[in-house]
């Protein structure tokens, strides 16, 4: 009678309920904590991952401007000058030296005070090193002043500074009176006054019976041609100092 009471007490005490309570939590625990470390291992399998890439370096050339489609007006003194029409104008402030790069071609025309059309530049490609306040004109260069007068060429820069056009290659110059070829061309803003050396091409007659200087003849109209190239010293050019090449 003894024994079945201890019996009794000792399966009902609250030690050895506590005990298979903590069992059944015991396993409760443990199943819980391996579903979602499954749960975790699945997730971080499907989960994409992004790839970034890295910091831009300060040699990079990359455009701080991109425009489309540009037709605009520049002043200079407060008086409109130039109207400047391409397809894409990028402005560069990382390469150096810094520019301007037109590279789907470019169109200018120039006016006088009175908004009248003194002629046009145009060009397959130009860059624009605003520091230097150099144009760099390259492919199918063609040039029309007020008095008619058609430039055309492969390659020509235009100094800003200096107030000046000059081309290292060979180039073409139409006039109503006549027609020259050479592989150095200079000339001042206007195209008023221009040289071309080792040069060839039709002339008027006045051209012929007129007394030349020494070393050069007159061409009219201010326009002065060398005549023997090979006694003709062509002045400085003012040249771009750069880490990227231009036509690149």
């Amino acid at each position: 009678m003894n024994n079945d009471n201890n019996a009794e007490r000792f399966s009902a005490s609250p030690f050895c309920l506590g005990s298979s309570r903590l069992r059944r939590l015991a396993w409760h625990v443990l199943f819980l904590s391996f579903f979602f470390f499954h749960l975790s291992v699945c997730i971080s399998c499907s989960e994409t991952h992004e790839h970034t890439a890295g910091a831009i370096n300060p040699e990079d050339s990359v455009a701080m401007m991109v425009s489309y489609g540009v037709n605009t007006l520049i002043s200079d003194s407060g008086v409109i000058k130039y109207r400047i029409v391409t397809e894409r104008w990028e402005v560069n402030t990382v390469k150096q030296p810094s520019r301007w790069e037109f590279m789907k071609g470019i169109f200018f025309e120039q006016f006088d005070e009175n908004f009248h059309v003194q002629g046009y530049i145009q060009a397959d490609t130009a860059w624009y090193f605003d520091k230097e306040e150099l144009w760099k004109l390259r492919g199918r260069v063609s040039i029309r002043n007020v008095n008619g007068l058609i430039y055309t060429g492969e390659e020509l820069f235009w100094d800003g500074i200096r107030r000046e056009f000059y081309s290292n290659v060979f180039s073409r110059v139409v006039t109503p009176e006549r027609t020259l070829e050479g592989t150095y061309f200079r000339s001042n803003e206007a195209m008023t006054r221009y040289t071309v050396s080792n040069s060839k091409g039709s002339f008027i007659a006045e051209d012929i019976d007129k007394q030349p200087a020494e070393g050069q003849s007159t061409a009219g109209k201010g326009n002065a041609i060398p005549a023997d190239s090979t006694d003709t010293i062509a002045p400085p050019v003012r040249s771009v100092q750069q880490k990227h090449a231009a036509g690149r």
